[in-house]
């Protein structure tokens, strides 16, 4: 945790960063953060971690349509959760590998990731998840529900959304949690965020589909054309993220932890 008595942290114009003594170098870290190029890469990152995702939980379900082969609901919720736990541990150091809104807003409620950047990290979220629903429709059309997120048979929209709720709360803060210092758990992140993935959807996809990720769920639809549910896997994720704010609050204090910071903003070389 960055100690306020020796340190300050300012939100410049690449985030938290470390200006307590101006009188020395900045660290190679900090230099990092503040070059231009590097936020190229960053979002790059965003959008092909996030075209990768989409790719394979939308894709899932449009092949089974179309092959006629059935793809189990283990393997369906289970590839997801693989395919983070890949994208973490590849290039997760490029840009935190965020893949998910209510994740990048989420660590900049912590003042782990600067608001100047989250509108950036957004769209490359978006542009990443409807790359993938495009890619997908083009070769493989739009058969059956496209891979959306629905509420499962005799489900309602209130059901689904507070079950979201809880689902993002969940995920998030195991993000949060072992991003932070307090864990230093480095490269077992990708496994704990990959396991929670899996583990949600496995008992609870037939309710809500367990999106927890409001571009996964957003690109299928309006590509479908069809947005009539796609408020509640929106208002779920963004409520249970900001659960999951108060629960690190509880658990580590108000969030400016340096590893945790590196872990949100990335540190390319």
């Amino acid at each position: 945790m960055i100690d306020a008595s020796t340190t300050q942290t300012g939100e410049g114009a690449d985030g938290p960063l470390d200006t307590a003594d101006h009188s020395l170098p900045p660290a190679p870290w900090v230099r990092r953060f503040h070059n231009p190029a590097n936020e190229w890469r960053r979002l790059f990152s965003e959008i092909f971690g996030t075209f990768l995702l989409v790719l394979v939980a939308v894709g899932s379900d449009v092949v089974a349509s179309v092959s006629g082969v059935p793809i189990s609901r283990a393997a369906a919720v289970t590839a997801p959760a693989l395919m983070v736990m890949a994208v973490i541990l590849f290039m997760g150091k490029v840009g935190g590998a965020h893949l998910n809104p209510v994740v990048s807003i989420a660590f900049a409620l912590r003042k782990e990731f600067p608001w100047s950047r989250v509108p950036g990290y957004l769209a490359a979220q978006v542009a990443g998840a409807l790359l993938a629903c495009v890619f997908l429709w083009g070769v493989l059309g739009r058969p059956g529900h496209f891979g959306a997120t629905i509420p499962g048979h005799a489900v309602n929209d209130l059901q689904a959304m507070l079950l979201e709720v809880v689902l993002t709360m969940g995920l998030v803060s195991v993000i949060l949690g072992t991003a932070s210092s307090a864990q230093n758990v480095g490269g077992l992140s990708a496994i704990a965020v990959g396991s929670y993935i899996a583990l949600a959807g496995l008992w609870s996809s037939p309710i809500s589909g367990a999106s927890m990720n409001p571009v996964r769920s957003f690109a299928p639809d309006l590509v479908r054309g069809d947005l009539s549910h796609t408020w509640l896997y929106v208002v779920g994720p963004v409520a249970g993220s900001l659960l999951a704010v108060l629960v690190a609050i509880v658990l580590r204090g108000r969030g400016g932890d340096r590893a945790a910071i590196l872990a949100a903003q990335g540190d390319p070389p």
